[in-house]
């Protein structure tokens, strides 16, 4: 049994940007990389939805939007329990901090310590030693309760507006924030999917100098539980809500929208150091894993509300599956394909997606695409998209980067073992004579 769980988030985090998962930028994420030496990362995690509400709610309920009646940023339906409840009655003292508005309703989570930090007073939620300072009270309290804890630890970095931007100026009230390291253009690296454009690096810098302050945040957090004498008795596991907040990443289905830096350290359970490159998990396992490491019995797998192969544990029917074992370095069956899925964005804009993929293949169909609707999401609004159509006039591959992620096509099949890049195959949208585009999608 899990003694503690600590569950630390980052906000918009992309699945490669952390040092330890193969970014080459210099002292990117120390913290992180320490963590991961001390504990297991995985290659292969995904979210199940890349929106911050929904992916959240999925993992804390173990159920696919359609289930827990949350599609896009909506409340969960009132009879689904959540994981903080279910742990509460069996005697976890539950906190949060940071995101408190993105699992709704509030009171369906049961918290017994809850830190909204998003506000001017908490230099909106970024700023790390207001981490550290809020974790070392919650720690306190579950000591004086004498209770094991289950605390949620919610970044707001690296979301928009990045540190330094001018964006930052708009949103909050005329000041940018403050940040120990900001990143210059020319120090960063550009991920394949965007192109090496000034402005594209200049907003990736911005994005990264919030990165290294959301590890520091992560930094904070861990040295409130060494300090508490905790950490050899928990189970720490971080990850990301969903892909970062620029084109065809978050709030879509493509691997930089889904997939997820997954770190877990578990003294004496967890070997240090190891890597599982192997088996695919995603969101709405976490609560079933999370059960399961605070010891609380599971009935088998199978038909349950009518509906079939559903895990219980604790009460709680999830779509998703324990990948506890997968920790402590066991292997299980049926770990090769992944669902996810995407329907509204936060503006209430409606581009329903759905995605199934393996380590070599990838498909995805949009139900909205019929060349005439536009998509539009909040990476339209930074630097790197208006960089992509200023470029798009003299170049013709950005032109079709650009042509694609504002209309899509209905079917999309990509083969990730392609070096030259993946096909967009489109039957519907385009002509004949245009409809393979080679995107460059990792």
């Amino acid at each position: 049994m899990a003694q503690n769980i600590l569950f630390i988030t980052a906000d918009d985090l992309n699945y490669n940007t952390p040092g330890c998962f193969g970014n080459r930028t210099e002292n990117i994420t120390p913290n992180l990389d320490r963590l991961a030496s001390e504990g297991i990362r995985f290659e292969n995690a995904h979210v199940t939805i890349a929106v911050c509400q929904p992916s959240r709610q999925c993992m804390m309920t173990g159920l696919y939007p359609h289930h827990n009646g949350a599609l896009g940023f909506d409340p969960i339906r009132d009879d689904v329990p959540t994981l903080t409840q279910v742990l509460r009655e069996n005697g976890y003292y539950t906190g949060i901090i940071g995101k408190v508005e993105h699992l709704q309703p509030v009171a369906k989570f049961c918290w017994d310590f809850c830190d909204d930090v998003y506000n001017p007073q908490n230099n909106h939620g970024r700023a790390p030693y207001i981490y550290y300072r809020d974790t070392v009270k919650f720690l306190e309290q579950a000591k004086q309760n004498g209770k094991p804890f289950f605390y949620m630890a919610n970044s707001h970095d690296p979301h928009r507006p990045f540190a330094g931007s001018e964006d930052e100026l708009t949103r909050f009230y005329g000041y940018n924030t403050y940040a120990s390291r900001f990143y210059k253009p020319e120090e960063i690296e550009v991920p394949g999917f965007l192109p090496d454009l000034p402005n594209v690096r200049k907003e990736l810098a911005q994005y990264f100098s919030s990165v290294h302050r959301c590890d520091e945040t992560v930094g904070g957090i861990l040295r409130a539980v060494d300090e508490a004498g905790m950490a050899e008795d928990t189970l720490v596991i971080f990850l990301s809500d969903n892909g970062m907040a620029f084109p065809f990443a978050k709030a879509n289905c493509y691997l930089n929208s889904t997939k997820t830096p997954f770190i877990a350290r578990w003294p004496g359970k967890i070997k240090p150091g190891a890597v599982n490159n192997r088996d695919y998990i995603t969101g709405i396992d976490f609560t079933p894993t999370i059960l399961e490491a605070a010891g609380l019995d599971c009935a088998e797998r199978g038909a349950a509300s009518g509906e079939p192969n559903r895990e219980i544990r604790g009460g709680m029917h999830c779509d998703g599956r324990s990948y506890l074992s997968l920790l402590e370095g066991e292997k299980q069956e049926g770990r090769d394909t992944v669902f996810t899925q995407f329907n509204t964005t936060s503006a209430k804009k409606s581009y329903p997606m759905r995605c199934v993929q393996s380590r070599q293949f990838g498909y995805i169909y949009n139900a909205w695409a019929d060349g005439h609707v536009l998509y539009t999401n909040e990476s339209k609004t930074g630097l790197t998209y208006r960089a992509m159509k200023e470029a798009s006039s003299s170049d013709s591959g950005v032109a079709a980067r650009v042509q694609m992620f504002d209309y899509r096509c209905r079917e999309e099949f990509y083969d990730f073992k392609k070096e030259t890049g993946l096909l967009h195959i489109d039957l519907h949208a385009f002509e004949m004579k245009k409809n393979v585009i080679f995107a460059g999608n990792r």
